[in-house]
């Protein structure tokens, strides 16, 4: 198979293991602190404006807010803004002269690591309406326009890694020839552009919640180029253009070195790249790794500066390490001439050195996303986590039997530097096994020969140890070792994709706990409207409890009962007690009085949050009473 094959069948078992492996849409970064109006409550005049605070950074549209009446219609005096100059609160500004009834607030926005997040929210002027504005419960991300968008991701980080570790190899590991790589770079360069220019055209319906239709609409690739995931995406292809220009030029100088005449010395040594070839190609490289950081996890969050340094030498570790061994297998599998055993001992150097960058920014990386060790179990990101060390002990367990091979070659380094054909001249001639049939003409000796030495197909030796000891065999068993390598190492790029599409363990800890804190902070009130039936003519209704804060500690009840006609009634008596059976609390009477009008009491204490179970007793005569139960939550 040739090289561009099978740089695109990489790519494809890329795309295979995203399909197979499921990968759902991605997960909210950023949740909601605070909303003002807050949810669910009732207020007495109309506002001017409504409000949201989140919990990092967000990115808005003219329409990321839209309050919608109970008639469902639109209310905006205005374009969605960010309030006072803050990126993590937004505002949008209401029409004058409100009417009573329930609002509906429907949000999108983009938090700061590029991913879009939606919800809704409601709150009442005056009364709450029977009629509120529906609001359909879509997904942020439209499964069409998300799936294209995961797979161009895919294979940009799949095509990142094969042009940058391919370009490493043959700087640093110097082969003799760099032929057999071309199509692979040629192959992840065209990838890598073809998969930039998608994300660029699929990030506007991606961010915006609709279909690929909408791929081409001006308005949305206006803001896309005009975000900063776009800003990056174009500084990427700006650095696919400057890093074609290098690539030629390296390719022309690879070619020029290989037309010189080499010298029957075995000692010659190979042509080490300019400083400055070195430095253009660092700098390309950093440019590349820099474009993901700056649209990923690493540009949000604490210790943004830190964090983005280490998410591009974690990358370019990768791609030096995981594209370098793609490098490695298709040299080894190629190239007609056997490679150097001093390329593979400098491919295991630098693989050696990029696994320690790998560790070192992995454990930070982790310790970042991760926050605590209950998050390692207990969120979706710590448990891919553990699945990618699983992947990565895998690959190193089997880069140190590769780099055992590795020794073994470097061992008979002097004899493999002798050029091809004079070495398999040697061989021909005077092996023991050779005779008058056993030779070949002059014109074919050197083709056949060189075949049997790469894959000591011919002339094996007579017992296992015998034949491991010979060149042949070991390339051999390197191949095999490299290509596990490869294998296990496209898994761990895969579970790395998807761990950049899943929202952190500390950051999934504090939304939750935003969460929970802004719904306390929000909420006022509880509020329960429960119907009863003693089974006595008139002796129907419903009982209104309010409960107020509605959470840990004194709470203020009132309970009031609404007659058949809609009016308020009188009832000799309403009894009310709190039930937490999970915790073995209760019940709690929470010894209503008659307050004339309506009965309560302002000494209600519930100890510890959870979900309650509140028992109301309506009794209308001496002798009719019923009792209904509902839960209702008690929030810390």
């Amino acid at each position: 198979m040739s090289a561009p094959r099978r740089a695109v069948a990489l790519v494809a078992l890329l795309g295979a293991l995203f399909v197979l492996g499921g990968a759902g849409p991605v997960s909210a970064h950023s949740a909601v602190r605070e909303t003002t109006p807050g949810e669910g409550t009732v207020l007495k005049s109309a506002p001017k404006q409504v409000t949201m605070t989140f919990t990092e950074s967000v990115g808005i549209t003219d329409d990321s807010l839209r309050v919608l009446s109970p008639e469902n219609r639109r209310v905006n005096a205005g374009d969605t803004e960010h309030a006072s100059g803050r990126s993590d609160s937004v505002r949008v500004p209401l029409d004058d002269g409100l009417a009573d009834g329930t609002y509906t607030v429907a949000w999108r926005v983009v938090s700061a690591d590029s991913h879009p997040i939606s919800g809704a929210f409601t709150f009442s002027i005056g009364k709450p309406s029977e009629t509120t504005a529906s609001v359909s419960a879509e997904p942020a991300v439209n499964p069409a326009s998300g799936a294209l968008y995961d797979i161009a991701r895919y294979g940009a980080y799949a095509a990142v890694a094969l042009l940058i570790g391919a370009a490493t190899f043959v700087l640093v590991c110097r082969p003799d020839s760099a032929e057999p790589l071309r199509g692979l770079v040629r192959a992840s360069w065209w990838v890598l552009v073809a998969s930039t220019a998608a994300l660029l055209l699929i990030r506007g319906p991606y961010e915006r919640g609709t279909g690929p239709s909408t791929i081409l609409d001006p308005e949305l690739i206006e803001n896309t180029l005009t975000s900063r995931p776009g800003w990056a995406l174009l500084a990427r292809l700006a650095l696919l253009a400057g890093a074609a220009v290098f690539l030629v030029r390296l390719g022309r100088g690879a070619a020029a070195e290989t037309e010189i005449p080499e010298t029957e010395s075995p000692e010659k040594e190979q042509v080490r790249p300019k400083p400055v070839v070195l430095a253009v190609g660092g700098v390309l490289a950093v440019g590349l790794a820099v474009t993901w950081a700056a649209a990923e996890h690493a540009s949000a969050g604490i210790q943004v500066p830190l964090a983005m340094t280490s998410s591009v030498l974690h990358l370019l570790a990768m791609a030096v390490w995981l594209g370098g061994l793609a490098a490695l297998l298709t040299t080894l599998h190629r190239s007609e001439a056997l490679l150097p055993a001093a390329s593979v001992a400098r491919f295991s150097r630098l693989a050696f050195a990029s696994v320690a960058v790998l560790v070192l920014t992995g454990v930070y990386q982790s310790w970042r996303g991760l926050g605590s060790w209950d998050a390692v179990f207990d969120t979706s990101y710590g448990r891919i986590l553990v699945a990618k060390v699983c992947a990565v002990v895998l690959l190193l367990a089997a880069a140190g039997f590769s780099r055992r091979w590795t020794g073994r070659l470097t061992d008979t380094e002097e004899p493999l530097r002798v050029p091809v054909l004079e070495t398999v001249g040697a061989r021909a001639g005077g092996g023991a096994d050779s005779g008058p049939g056993a030779g070949s003409s002059s014109g074919d000796t050197g083709e056949s020969t060189s075949a049997a030495a790469g894959d000591g197909s011919e002339d094996k030796p007579e017992n296992e140890s015998e034949q491991a000891s010979t060149p042949g065999a070991r390339r051999g068993v390197l191949r095999r070792s490299v290509l596990a390598e490869v294998v296990v190492g496209v898994v761990v790029l895969v579970i790395t994709t998807v761990l950049t599409g899943t929202q952190p363990g500390r950051a999934e800890i504090e939304t939750a706990a935003a969460e929970e804190t802004a719904a306390a902070g929000q909420r006022t009130a509880s509020t329960t409207l429960i119907p009863f039936d003693v089974g006595t003519p008139g002796g129907h209704g419903k009982v209104q409890i309010v409960l107020e804060p509605g959470r840990v500690g004194e709470n203020t009840v009132e309970a009031v009962v609404i007659g058949p006609d809609g009016g308020i009634a009188t009832v000799p008596e309403i009894r009310l007690s709190f039930t937490l059976a999970s915790q073995k609390i209760g019940p709690i009477d929470a010894g209503l009085t008659n307050k004339g009008g309506y009965w309560g009491t302002s000494s209600l204490n519930l100890p510890i949050p959870g979900t309650w179970t509140m028992k109301v007793t309506v009794r209308t005569s001496d002798i009719d009473q019923v009792s209904e139960t509902r839960r209702v939550k008690i929030l810390r």
